[in-house]
C-alpha cells in the first residue's frame, strides 16, 4: 500500500460545510440590506416631515415676506451659515451639499435649505425621533440569532442532503474496492439510483464484466494449454527414457539426447508453473506457515540436472531454517524459477541461497543481467509492456511477487543477487 496516498474526504462532510457556509453569507447579506432598508425608511419619514414644514415655512415667508417661526419644537430657521448649530457648522462648510449630519453627544441633524440666496436653512435636531438607531443593537443581536438558526436549519438539510448523496457512493465504494477478481458482482448497478450514481455503478458494472471475463479467459487459455503442453513433454521424455535405455554409454548421439532430455525437463517446469498459476493465483486464502528449507532442498534436488559437467558449488545457509507465511506452492514456484535461473545461467563459480531479515536471497557468480533488464524486472507491470528478454522464470516471478505483496530486487554485478522481501 503506498503510504503517501492522500486521505479521502469526505463528501457528506463537503456538502455539509458548503452549504452552511453558502447559507451563512446569503443571511448575511439578507441582514445587511434589511439594516440598510430600515435606515432609509426611518430617512424617509424624517425628510417628509422636514419638507412638510419647509413649504409651511415657505408659504408664510411668500404672504408676509418674513420667515415665521416653526412650529415643530425640534426644528429651527437659520439665516445665515454662521448661526448654524456648531457641532454641525464645520462639516457643512466642508460638505455643502450634505443633508444629514452627526454631532455631539448623539444629537443627529437633517439639513433643509430654505433660500440658497439668502442663506437660509431649516434645521432639524431628531435624535429624540429615531427609531432605529436606539435599537440597532438589538436588531443587529436578532439578526445573529436570525442567521445562527439558519445554520442550524442549513446544517440540518445538507446532513440529509450529505448523507443521502453520500451513502450509495460509498456503498458503491465499498462494493468494487478490493474486490478479488473471481468474487466481481455479475449484477449491482440496478441496487443505485437511477442518477449519475446509477450511470457511474452501470459503468463499472460493465468494466467490471470485462475485466472478469478477460481474467476468465487468461485462467482457461493458461489452463488449457499447459494441459495440452503436457503430452507431448511427457512423449519426449518417455522416448528419451526409451533411448537412453537402449543406448550404450559411448553412444555418438548421446549428448544431443542428453540437451533434449534437459529441454523436456525446463518445458515440463513451465508447464507445472502455468498450472499452479492458473489454479492458486488469485487464491490469497490458503497462506499458512511453511517450512522454506525442505522447499529448498527439494528444488535443488529437481534441478540439479542442470548442473552436471560444472563446477559450481550450491551453499544453503542454517538461516533458510525458518517458517514463511505463504502458500507452499506460490513459494515452491519462486524457487524452481530464481534456482534454475542460476543454476542454467551460472557455468563456473558457487550459488549460495541465504534468508536474512525475512528476505530470500539467492546469489550466483554468472555473466549478470543487463541494467536496463534489471530494472526493467522491479518496475511495476505496466499495461502494454513487452517481455524484454530476460526469461520466462524471471517473468513469472515478478507476475508472483507483485501479486501477493512480496518485494523483488534484482542486482548484477559480478553474477547476478535476487532478493524476495516477503510480507509479515
Amino acid at each position: 500500500m503506498n503510504n503517501n496516498a492522500r486521505k479521502p474526504h469526505s463528501l457528506s462532510r463537503r456538502i455539509v460545510a458548503q452549504f452552511c457556509i453558502f447559507t451563512l453569507v446569503i443571511s448575511a447579506i439578507y441582514c445587511f440590506f434589511c439594516l440598510i432598508l430600515l435606515y432609509n425608511l426611518e430617512d424617509s419619514f424624517i425628510e417628509r416631515e422636514v419638507a412638510q414644514e419647509a413649504n409651511f415655512l415657505t408659504t408664510q415667508y411668500q404672504a408676509t415676506g418674513q420667515w415665521p417661526k416653526t412650529h415643530v419644537p425640534h426644528m429651527s430657521v437659520y439665516l445665515s451659515k454662521s448661526t448654524l448649530p456648531v457641532d454641525m457648522q464645520q462639516q457643512f462648510l466642508a460638505e455643502p451639499q450634505r443633508k444629514e449630519f452627526y454631532g455631539e453627544q448623539g444629537r443627529h441633524y437633517h439639513l433643509y435649505t430654505l433660500s440658497k440666496n439668502e442663506n437660509v436653512y431649516l434645521v432639524a435636531e431628531v435624535s429624540q425621533n429615531l427609531l432605529v438607531r436606539p435599537i440597532r443593537d438589538g436588531v443587529i443581536q436578532f439578526f445573529l440569532i436570525f442567521g445562527g438558526i439558519l445554520s442550524l436549519v442549513a446544517f440540518f438539510i445538507a446532513w440529509l442532503l450529505g448523507r443521502k448523496t453520500a451513502t450509495p457512493l460509498k456503498q458503491l465504494a465499498d462494493l468494487v474496492d478490493g474486490v478479488a477478481p473471481e468474487n466481481i458482482p455479475n449484477t449491482f448497478a440496478h441496487n443505485f439510483p437511477n442518477n449519475e450514481i446509477g450511470v457511474l455503478a452501470h459503468t463499472l458494472e460493465n468494466s467490471m464484466q470485462q475485466i472478469s471475463k478477460a481474467l476468465e479467459r487468461e485462467k482457461c487459455f493458461t489452463r488449457d494449454t499447459s494441459h495440452e503442453l503436457r503430452t507431448p513433454v511427457a512423449i519426449i521424455k518417455n522416448a528419451v527414457e526409451v533411448y537412453h535405455s537402449k543406448n550404450t554409454e559411448n553412444d555418438d548421439n548421446r549428448q544431443l539426447i542428453s540437451r533434449i532430455s534437459d529441454a523436456a525437463m525446463q518445458m515440463e517446469q513451465t508447464v507445472n508453473t502455468l498450472l499452479i498459476l492458473a489454479r492458486e493465483e488469485h487464491n490469497s486464502e490458503n497462506k499458512t506457515l511453511t517450512p522454506l528449507l525442505p522447499l529448498v532442498e527439494q528444488s535443488i534436488l529437481d534441478h540439479s540436472y542442470m548442473l552436471n559437467g560444472k563446477a559450481i558449488d550450491v551453499d544453503v545457509t542454517n538461516n533458510c531454517n525458518t517458517q514463511i507465511h505463504a502458500q507452499s506452492g506460490m513459494l515452491k514456484v519462486l524457487l524452481d524459477n530464481l534456482l534454475s535461473n542460476a543454476f542454467q545461467y551460472t557455468n563456473l563459480g558457487e550459488v549460495n541461497v541465504d534468508f536474512i531479515n525475512n528476505q530470500l536471497v539467492i546469489s550466483d557468480t554468472g555473466p549478470g543481467i543487463e541494467e536496463d533488464i534489471s530494472s526493467h524486472i522491479t518496475a511495476p507491470a505496466v499495461k502494454g509492456s513487452q517481455s524484454t528478454g530476460y526469461g520466462f522464470g524471471l517473468s513469472i516471478v515478478k507476475r508472483l511477487c507483485e501479486h501477493q505483496g512480496w518485494q523483488l530486487t534484482v542486482e548484477s554485478n559480478n553474477g547476478t543477487v535476487v532478493s524476495v522481501a516477503f510480507s509479515k
